[in-house]
């Protein structure tokens, strides 16, 4: 990972804060994105001059133009971009308006799109590179009712970088297309859940955003299409998917919603 530079957005907190304070450890040069300026130059100030601050909203895409362009200015290259930024909702599939949808499908799906089709040209001209979706277990199996359209953009997410692969192998081998898929992350995410939601730092068992990081670090240096931040999530998904009848694994739903 030693000088190369990652790209990662909803840096200012949570697991972006924490990939950044690991990937600046192991070397990287690292280009901070998030709404927060204030808090994304403090953190840019505090891990050093490898780090450069860029203040972006994702939901846009002349943002992500803009801060693809800014880090090549800035360090000549891209070389990995990890599409961390993403927000919840607290509200039932019976209960969604037409602006909670379009907010979930914004800010959690069309931002990874933006992102994809601001790098890619560059990634396509070095015939390298590697984009980094972190999704949610929420998009493979939808077991928390009330994160309901919020699952739906994930699994959008986890489709589209299942299309990009394949779209890219033929002629770009080099290009790699990863999704993460944590569960639930003790970070502010539920607290800042559209209509509000239960604090995910409140419940048993959440993985800290540390491990997170190290996980998304460690995908970096050795890439594959997906990743599970638990070994158990890996067997929750097997074992939903290779059920006869899914709806019997879905009567024991009920657990806390997941990141």
């Amino acid at each position: 990972m030693k000088d190369k530079v990652i790209v990662i957005t909803g840096a200012s907190a949570g697991i972006g804060e924490q990939l950044a304070e690991v990937c600046y450890a192991r070397g990287a040069r690292v280009v901070l994105a998030a709404r927060n300026a204030e808090t994304l130059g403090a953190l840019a100030k505090r891990l050093g001059d490898r780090a450069f601050a860029v203040p972006t909203d994702v939901s846009k895409r002349e943002d992500n133009e803009q801060l693809r362009a800014r880090a090549i200015e800035k360090f000549g290259q891209v070389d990995v971009w990890v599409a961390n930024a993403g927000r919840g909702i607290s509200r039932p599939v019976s209960q969604l308006t037409e602006a909670d949808v379009d907010d979930m499908m914004t800010t959690n799906f069309k931002s990874v799109l933006f992102a994809i089709q601001a790098v890619l040209p560059h990634f396509k001209e070095r015939s390298r590179g590697h984009l980094i979706a972190v999704s949610s277990m929420l998009g493979r199996i939808p077991f928390a009712p009330i994160r309901s359209a919020y699952s739906a953009s994930k699994a959008a997410v986890n489709s589209l970088m299942t299309s990009l692969r394949v779209e890219l192998r033929p002629q770009f081998s080099g290009i790699h297309a990863s999704v993460v898929l944590p569960g639930v992350v003790a970070t502010e995410f539920g607290n800042n859940a559209l209509h509000g939601g239960p604090d995910s730092r409140s419940f048993p068992g959440a993985q800290p955003a540390s491990e997170v990081a190290t996980v998304i670090a460690d995908l970096i240096e050795k890439p594959r299409a997906e990743v599970y931040t638990r070994p158990q999530l890996r067997e929750m998904a097997a074992n939903y998917y290779s059920a006869e009848d899914v709806s019997e694994i879905e009567a024991g739903f009920g657990g806390p919603p997941p990141r």
